[in-house]
């Protein structure tokens, strides 16, 4: 079993602007890296192998959080957010509106939110072999926890998709096995 811990990404300029990021590397905000840091005080005592992390600088300037530790900080590609195509830096409401019909139908462009959840499928099956009985933490985006959801929790990824979001300091998510892709 491997235990994964869920974090989303800090805030972002585009976050605080209300659009929609998607693929775009948009830079944390003043406010991010303070909320980076922060992230780095709450987990000071818990004991990881690694941090995996969206290739996206929102995402993986975590390393404000654990500059003082000696825990590998991977950049892997399959944690990025969904990529909104042509709807990228448009109002997150618009996107939000989205959502629901974009679980299997790609945005213009870009992906589904069902392809966005394979990569993340493809991501955890190379976990267990690597970190089997030890504890990584994820940094990615809304689309990493919806995966996250449905891969490991069953949630229908129809379901997990239009659920409200409602942030927290993390998620605890236990995997024992990855699921067939058919799920």
């Amino acid at each position: 079993m491997t235990e994964i811990i869920f974090v989303t990404h800090s805030t972002s300029l585009d976050n605080e602007h209300r659009l929609a990021s998607g693929h775009a590397d948009t830079p944390l905000s003043p406010l991010g890296r303070r909320q980076a840091a922060a992230l780095g005080v709450r987990y000071r005592d818990t004991c990881l192998v690694a941090v995996v992390c969206s290739d996206l600088q929102r995402s993986y300037c975590t390393e404000i959080a654990f500059a003082q530790r000696e825990i590998p900080l991977i950049r892997d590609a399959r944690l990025r957010e969904c990529d909104y195509g042509e709807f990228t830096g448009h109002s997150t409401d618009l996107v939000e509106r989205e959502r629901p019909h974009r679980v299997t139908v790609p945005f213009p462009g870009g992906e589904s939110y069902a392809q966005a959840a394979a990569r993340v499928r493809n991501l955890l099956a190379d976990m267990p072999e690597r970190y089997s009985d030890q504890r990584v933490m994820l940094v990615g985006h809304r689309a990493t926890q919806y995966a996250l959801e449905h891969w490991l929790n069953d949630v229908p990824l129809e379901v997990a998709v239009v659920a409200p979001f409602v942030w927290q300091p993390g998620w605890t998510y236990r995997l024992v096995s990855v699921p067939p892709p058919s799920s």
